[in-house]
């Protein structure tokens, strides 16, 4: 048995109903062997799982509670596992994963201080190159300091340095002057499970997601909204929705930091059923006439779809629109510029190339990626890439990157690996695309719900313009504009990759794209 302090707890002021939620969380860990209330762990016991779902719209303090949660099982003992490193089983060792489906998400998470990491990270672990892991097992506790040909003491030095203010392995090693391909040999998935998986936007979640997760965790604790968009082919339900009553803990109070929010109250005003389009336009008219964090646009920003996509509901305004904005910006037909933004649309490779693939999921290169172009790869091919909100957010990959026209069948594809990492612009998403993702300014194009609303149809039970508008609003973090009219404004500044943040490791080619043109 293994005592912890968990009086070192930030307290937080908790509603009523995250207080049930949080008193049923505390009870679902006890019969799991982790008291969060007394800080004291016993080993897991074999074959006992249980999985509780926290449900509730934008602002009912999800993830106030995700984090009050993860703070307080840290405080008891148990070890956040991130997907970097992991060290050497330890029978006692109780451990816990926060996770979310894209990048985007965990780095919106790892933002408001929780240890997020994807999906994929987990499914997947690294395999170490066996002289460096030395390293990681010497700042991590589990081993005395190493000697390794051809690294100076220095540089262990600011490896050390850096692991005490971050901890993060890759992040060390980069600071000690090493590649992410010299001690990184490849991928592999999980063998040995793990205790606590917390699930963010887990609305987003498919069943074979769900089912992956539950052979990793034997306790599951899922965060999602339940009015957001379900997965495609899931016939309008969640995985949540099948659980017992009883297993899904429901927040409703929009809190304070929430509270005079007129983009939540926008979004929160779609659950009146009598609500028309036309009458929440004219809410939206109004919330843009009293506060400037709603805007009443005529016409689409050109220079924010660069980093902020325009989100629609049809596939055909998508690609007009994408057309539009590389018109605009003086875009080649035959070339992408640096700093056009990409979307992964998947891994084209073969069966045979199943670590090939591994190693671009979980580099960040998962289907729904949100990626800048940063300019050609060193082979005929590849493409340099930023990848958004990933841990470790530029390499080259080979690439297939695919531009869609207006009334073409065929895409133009400026980049075409023979397999590799697909790609689409993303200048304009769907609706659908942009779940788990948000933005500090998002612009909705309101035409195409208007196109939803006169469709008349539905999706499990609720009007699909309505649950299209509450996505799309609730992407936006700081200001949301409501695009009225089919038209574009030119951009103020030229694309350009400027304000990108520098990569944590050199950029290079990994092993995957050796092997891709192999």
């Amino acid at each position: 048995m293994v005592r912890a302090m968990s009086a070192l707890v930030p307290q937080i002021t908790l509603s009523d109903d995250q207080a049930v939620a949080h008193d049923r969380l505390a009870e679902l860990l006890r019969g799991a062997g982790i008291d969060i209330d007394e800080g004291l762990l016993t080993p897991p016991q074999e074959g006992k799982s249980a999985v509780m779902a926290v449900m509730g719209k934008a602002g009912s303090g999800k993830t106030m509670l995700l984090g009050q949660m993860t703070r307080a099982l840290m405080a008891a003992g148990v070890e956040v596992i991130s997907g970097d490193y992991e060290g050497k089983r330890r029978k006692d060792r109780r451990t816990l994963a926060v996770l979310a489906p894209t990048n985007k998400a965990a780095s919106v998470l790892r933002m408001r201080g929780v240890p997020a990491t994807t999906i994929h990270r987990i499914l997947y672990t690294p395999i170490y190159d066996p002289q460096y892991e030395r390293i990681a097992e010497w700042l991590t506790g589990e081993g005395t300091r190493p000697e390794v040909e051809g690294l100076a003491e220095g540089a262990l030095d600011r490896a050390f340095a850096f692991f005490q203010q971050v901890a993060s392995i890759p992040g060390a090693l980069a600071a000690a002057g090493l590649r992410g391909s010299d001690f990184i040999k490849g991928w592999k998935r999980r063998e040995e499970p793990l205790d606590v998986g917390f699930i963010d936007e887990s609305s987003m979640l498919d069943e074979r997601q769900f089912d992956d997760l539950r052979e990793i965790f034997p306790t599951l604790v899922l965060f999602g909204d339940p009015a957001q968009l379900a997965p495609v082919g899931q016939s309008g339900s969640m995985v949540f929705d099948r659980l017992p009553e009883a297993r899904r803990l429901i927040l409703n109070r929009i809190h304070r930091q929430a509270e005079d929010n007129p983009i939540l109250d926008l979004a929160h005003a779609l659950a009146d059923p009598a609500l028309g389009f036309e009458e929440f336009e004219r809410m939206v008219e109004a919330a843009a006439r009293k506060d400037d964090r709603v805007v009443w646009a005529e016409r689409v920003d050109a220079g924010m779809m660069a980093r902020s996509p325009v989100l629609v509901w049809r596939n055909a305004t998508r690609i007009r629109l994408i057309h539009a904005f590389r018109a605009v910006h003086g875009a080649p037909e035959d070339a992408l510029l640096p700093g056009e933004p990409l979307i992964c649309d998947g891994i084209e490779l073969p069966l045979k190339h199943r670590k090939k693939r591994i190693d671009l999921e979980a580099r960040g290169l998962i289907k729904g990626a949100q990626v800048i172009y940063l300019g050609p790869g060193n082979r005929e091919g590849f493409a340099k890439l930023h990848v958004v909100g990933a841990e470790d957010p530029q390499f080259s990959a080979a690439s297939i990157i695919k531009i869609e026209k207006p009334d073409e069948e065929e895409p133009f594809i400026p980049s075409a690996a023979r397999m590799g990492a697909a790609f689409l612009h993303g200048s304009a998403v769907t609706i659908h695309k942009a779940q788990g993702s948000q933005w500090e300014e998002v612009q909705v194009f309101a035409p195409d719900l208007w196109a939803a609303a006169q469709a008349g149809r539905s999706e499990a039970g609720v009007p699909l313009w309505k649950r299209l508008a509450y996505v799309a609003i609730t992407r936006a973090e700081r200001r949301l504009y409501w695009v009225v009219r089919n038209r574009l404004a030119r951009p103020q500044e030229a694309l350009g990759i400027a304000d990108l943040k520098p990569r944590s490791v050199p950029l290079r080619l990994t092993p995957t794209e050796d092997a891709a043109e192999a």
